[in-house]
């Protein structure tokens, strides 16, 4: 086990979960250091790993740390974000299959998160996915929007974007925003069979085919309006 902070990474047999946190797994400029480097040692591998992430029971990721944005100077914030951003486009076009696998609230960037995964599969008990910026007061930006309505069914995105809405399993599920559901102590086995069943096929074109595929969330600009 590979461990940077909260973020810990293992790998067996063709296979790596990457674990987001033990808490709430805000997004700060340290939980972005933990989980990058670990992408950029799965990318390293000569054949890239099956990907599954996890967060903690209370929550799979919720999104910025705003605190932690607040005491950044401008130009910062936008370094910041836009490090997120590519953070996604790299899962998004990630050379090999991965689930995330939704262990409590996806919330924010939290679910956008989990949208860039191939797969998702939401713990049926207990957890919301939930876009909140327009509680927050926040927009959003070119990239994000590109995702969300490339990884939605059509009529989801609108009540996502503009509700805030918080889908529980069985909601999320009926909205195609997760293709599963599992009980609790299920969900990490549910998100490794999935993740194994595309597993062993030829990386480089694993990513080709996804970059072609999303060439146009690729092409949304990150940041601007």
């Amino acid at each position: 086990m590979t461990r940077w902070g909260a973020v810990t990474l293992s790998e067996s047999d063709g296979m790596a979960v990457l674990v987001l946190g033990d808490g709430l797994n805000t997004v700060d400029g340290e939980w972005l250091d933990g989980v990058i480097d670990a992408i950029d040692r799965l990318e390293g591998a000569e054949q890239p790993p099956a990907l599954v992430t996890i967060g903690s029971q209370r929550a799979y990721c919720t999104g910025y740390d705003l605190e932690f944005l607040a005491g950044l100077e401008q130009g910062e914030v936008e370094a910041e974000v836009e490090r997120s951003l590519d953070l996604l486009a790299r899962i998004l076009t990630y050379p090999g299959p991965t689930v995330a696998a939704l262990s409590g609230h996806a919330f924010g960037y939290g679910a956008m998160l989990a949208l860039a995964h191939d797969q998702r599969v939401m713990r049926a008990d207990r957890g919301w996915f939930c876009l909140p910026e327009v509680d927050l007061g926040l927009a959003f930006q070119p990239f994000q929007l590109a995702l969300i309505r490339a990884r939605l069914m059509p009529q989801t995105p609108h009540r996502a974007v503009t509700t805030g809405h918080r889908f529980d399993a069985a909601e999320a599920l009926a909205a195609g925003i997760v293709e599963h559901i599992a009980e609790p102590d299920a969900l990490k086995g549910r998100a490794l069979e999935l993740a194994a069943d595309g597993a062993g096929k030829a990386s480089t074109i694993v990513s080709t085919l996804k970059r072609d595929l999303y060439a146009d969330v690729l092409a949304a600009p990150r940041l601007g309006r």
